[in-house]
């Protein structure tokens, strides 16, 4: 089945360099995280040692085209035609859901799917922490003064 990279984060890894190195490790392809696009949550998941887990779905934007992929993680790898991918019977329906919201971003812009990532300072002195979010439309944010 076709699926996209991913795997679990190192510790003390951030979302975005989880997603980067993932996709890297298992294609070759470098690139450079975008924003977070949707989580999935599941309970007992025997892949997570019988826990909850989240998976974090990222947008990447590639860096490099060539695929040198990992033949321990992947039967095969290759770019796919996004319409092609969310219509395919032979993938996860997580991957269609995915495929499906990116032609949306393609189409009607990335602003109104991406979670983007904004460093705001903790309460803590000199910790900052990274909150994901839409974006407030710009028409809001000068009519309420914020930047």
């Amino acid at each position: 089945m076709w699926k996209f990279p991913g795997g679990l984060s190192e510790p003390g890894e951030d979302i975005g360099d989880t997603a980067v190195r993932e996709v890297f490790e298992e294609t070759g392809v470098k690139s450079e995280f975008r924003s977070l696009l949707s989580i999935r949550q599941q309970h007992r998941n025997p892949e997570a040692f019988g826990k909850s887990d989240m998976y974090l779905i990222c947008r990447l934007q590639p860096r490099s085209f060539t695929i040198n992929f990992c033949q321990q993680e992947c039967l095969k790898c290759e770019w796919m035609d996004l319409e092609k991918l969310a219509k395919t019977e032979n993938t996860t329906p997580i991957t269609s859901r995915v495929a499906r919201l990116l032609l949306y971003g393609h189409r009607e812009g990335f602003d109104k799917i991406d979670l983007s990532m904004e460093e705001l300072p903790a309460v803590y002195t000199g910790l900052f922490y990274k909150l994901y979010h839409r974006g407030l439309p710009e028409s809001y944010r000068t009519t309420m003064g914020v930047d």
